[in-house]
This record gives structure tokens, C-alpha cells and sequence, in this order.
């Protein structure tokens, strides 16, 4: 199966059975398309059963002091949008990443080592639940936060006036975290004008349950703008019942679009 394939069937499914470090790594399979995506989902969680079993302990503090400070995984600031940021199998090697990666790796080694820990999706910089209101903030070296801490640093990145609540620390599933890996690359990808990469990356976002379907449109565009239009037309054609979400177009607006498109192909 093609990694495509792979990961829309593992996000379909039942949420509790969405292995996130399998997820990520079928991800970054997308950026070696010459490989196959299995070898690259085992190539990867043996990196993190390594990681792991290296550890010097199972306490929090073990896997904390193993990642940043032995082994001297740190937050890219430097290379903030570099698109190898979220890719979890070149996180690993180069030992840098964003805040959302690098707190999965927080999340499988400890996972490895016997700890439970919780994604958390706060706005704008992912952490990574302890418990007993303990928070992993992976992009600052693994330093941990309290709910105060993390109210700050929400303040710093959203502003003072911006609305805070303890409720922005609430734990995440895996498809959310996945959609989130995926809105950065389809940042850097859009900034970037790189059409052939953000196209792959709204395919994999749209199949994700409860993705807005606006995104389908989005992806129409950019297949249409790389001469797809058969593709773009069917994109269309599946978001049209609801309207086309956000951008004002309705149902048959969208359906004149699609077969606009496929006039080209003639």
C-alpha cells in the first residue's frame, strides 16, 4: 500500500487504536516516496525502542534528562519552518524539531518506559501532560510547567489580552495531533509555493475525521493549479453537497467549477 493509503486507513478507523508514533512515520514516509512506507515506520520505532531502552530509569525525570540532556534534543528555533521539523523519522536522527514532535517523542519514549503521557494541545505550542498538573514544554528543553507556567507562556505567544483557560490543557486524541503535524506542514508548504508537497499534505488532512471539508476545495485548487483537473473536478465534487464550507461558493457553484475543469481535459 501506498503510504497515502496507510494512513488514511489507520485515521479512519477507531480512534483508540490510532498507534501515534505509526501515524507521524507514515507522515515523513511521504517525504522519501522512492521507500517503502513500511521500512520507514520500522525504521523509526526502532530508533524510539533504542531511545527507550537506553533510558537510565522509568521515572519522568530519566526520559527528561535522557532526551535533552544526554542525548541533546532541542527546539529548532534557527530552522523553525524547515518542513524536516515535522517529519518524526528526521526529528530523530537530527535530534531537533518543533514543539509538537518533539513532545511525541516525549510521548513514545516514555510510553516505552512504562509512563503514561498526554498530548495537549494548547494553542499555538503543544505540550505534553504529566499529571498532577505537570506539563513537558519539549520545545524548552524538556522543562516542566505547572498550570501557571503554562498560562504564561500562553501569554507570551497569544498575547495579554488573548482569552485563557485551563481548559486549553486538555488532552488530545491522535487524530488531532495528526491533523495538527499536518496544518504545520501545510503552513510551510503554502508559505513556500510548494504545490506538489501542500497537495499531499491537504489529502491526508481532508480523510482525517473531522477536518473541516472546506479543505477538500483547497486541495481542488491546488490540483487544478498542477494541471490535475480530472482529480480537482472529483474533489469538488465530493465537497459540493456541503456547500463548500467557509468560502461562500454553494453546491452549484462548485458543480459548474468541476465540470469547467473537466472541459479542459477534452
Amino acid at each position: 500500500m501506498r503510504a497515502s493509503d496507510e494512513f488514511l486507513a489507520l485515521v479512519t478507523g477507531p480512534e483508540e487504536r490510532i498507534a501515534l508514533d505509526e501515524g507521524c512515520l507514515l507522515i515523513a514516509a511521504h517525504a522519501k516516496p522512492a521507500s517503502d512506507p513500511r521500512a520507514v515506520v520500522s525504521a523509526g520505532r526502532a530508533q524510539l525502542d533504542a531511545l527507550a531502552a537506553a533510558c537510565d530509569g522509568v521515572a519522568l525525570e530519566d526520559v527528561l534528562d535522557h532526551l535533552f540532556g544526554t542525548l541533546g534534543f532541542y527546539g529548532n528555533r534557527a530552522r523553525y519552518d524547515d518542513p524536516r521539523n515535522s517529519y518524526l523519522d528526521e526529528v530523530l536522527a537530527r535530534r531537533t524539531g518543533i514543539p509538537i514532535t518533539l513532545s511525541i517523542v516525549v510521548i513514545e519514549v516514555g510510553r516505552r518506559v512504562g509512563l503514561t503521557l498526554a498530548p495537549v494541545g494548547m494553542p499555538g505550542h503543544f505540550l505534553v501532560g504529566a499529571g498532577e498538573g505537570q506539563y513537558v514544554d519539549a520545545f524548552e528543553h524538556g522543562h516542566v510547567l505547572d498550570m501557571e507556567g503554562c498560562r504564561r507562556r500562553f501569554v507570551e505567544l497569544a498575547g495579554a489580552t488573548a482569552p485563557w483557560s485551563p481548559q486549553l490543557l486538555a488532552p488530545v486524541g491522535p487524530r488531532a495531533v495528526l491533523a495538527r503535524v499536518l496544518a504545520n506542514l501545510r503552513r510551510v508548504f503554502a508559505d513556500a509555493r510548494d504545490l506538489a508537497n501542500l497537495e499531499w499534505v491537504l489529502a491526508l488532512r481532508s480523510g482525517i475525521p473531522g477536518v473541516p471539508p472546506a479543505e477538500r476545495a483547497e486541495r481542488a485548487n491546488v490540483l487544478a493549479a498542477l494541471g490535475r483537473f480530472d482529480e480537482a473536478a472529483r474533489e469538488l465534487e465530493r465537497v459540493a453537497p456541503s456547500g463548500g464550507g467557509d468560502d461562500g461558493f454553494t453546491a452549484a457553484e462548485l458543480r459548474a467549477r468541476a465540470a469547467r475543469w473537466r472541459a479542459r481535459l477534452n
